[in-house]
């Protein structure tokens, strides 16, 4: 499947705002929105006011990225939202955060979104006791997500759990560090996604 290749410093400018694309490089200095916080290309400092439709757009195109799911890939996610009971931007994020390189990520054992995808592509963890490798994968309320035995020292996982404490978890998740193992406790609510989304805005651009 195609993947987006390109600077991910461009996406957040593109954007922006961090959305934390390359780990604890965004919380330093060196973060691209620090030193040119202006949109790429040189026409960023003048952009045009955007329409109703591209403010809509933009806002799907920024969780995309912050996920880093493809197009067919995302709206396959809103159609399955909007047939569920609830509010639909609200269930849409909530599978967004099921998905399994989301929980990886979430529970501290990389620090991109990217390279849990990566690693959990690679077969390093284990969803309920076996091992998977598919990112899309969702988790459920009292499923166990694992480092497996042979990768409890592999440099990436040990230097991100060290870094926790920085970045630290949300409620509905667990965390045994020395085990490397944690918990997913209860399903993802609004309030434990801090990004700034209006996921409305999402919901209006696949009503048109």
């Amino acid at each position: 499947m195609a993947r987006y290749k390109d600077s991910l410093c461009r996406v957040c400018r593109r954007e922006g705002l961090k959305l934390f694309l390359k780990g604890d490089r965004c919380y330093t200095d060196k973060c691209a929105i620090e030193r040119r916080a202006y949109a790429p290309g040189q026409h960023g400092l003048s952009r045009s006011k955007l329409s109703g439709y591209g403010i809509q757009l933009r806002e799907k195109q920024k969780v995309r990225k912050v996920y880093g799911i493809m197009e067919k890939q995302f709206e396959n996610y809103a159609i399955k939202a909007s047939k569920k009971h609830g509010v639909t931007g609200e269930t849409l994020l909530q599978f967004l955060e099921r998905r399994f390189d989301n929980v990886v990520f979430r529970l501290g054992f990389t620090t991109t979104r990217q390279e849990a995808r990566q690693l959990v592509r690679h077969g390093h963890f284990k969803l309920n006791g076996r091992k998977v490798s598919i990112p899309s994968c969702l988790v459920s309320v009292g499923d166990s997500v694992e480092v497996i035995d042979k990768s409890r020292k592999v440099g990436k996982i040990v230097e991100s759990l060290k870094g926790l404490d920085r970045r630290g978890i949300p409620n509905w998740l667990e965390i045994d560090r020395d085990a490397m193992k944690g918990t997913v406790k209860a399903l993802p609510t609004r309030a434990d996604i801090t990004m700034p989304i209006q996921e409305s805005l999402i919901v209006e651009y696949y009503s048109r």
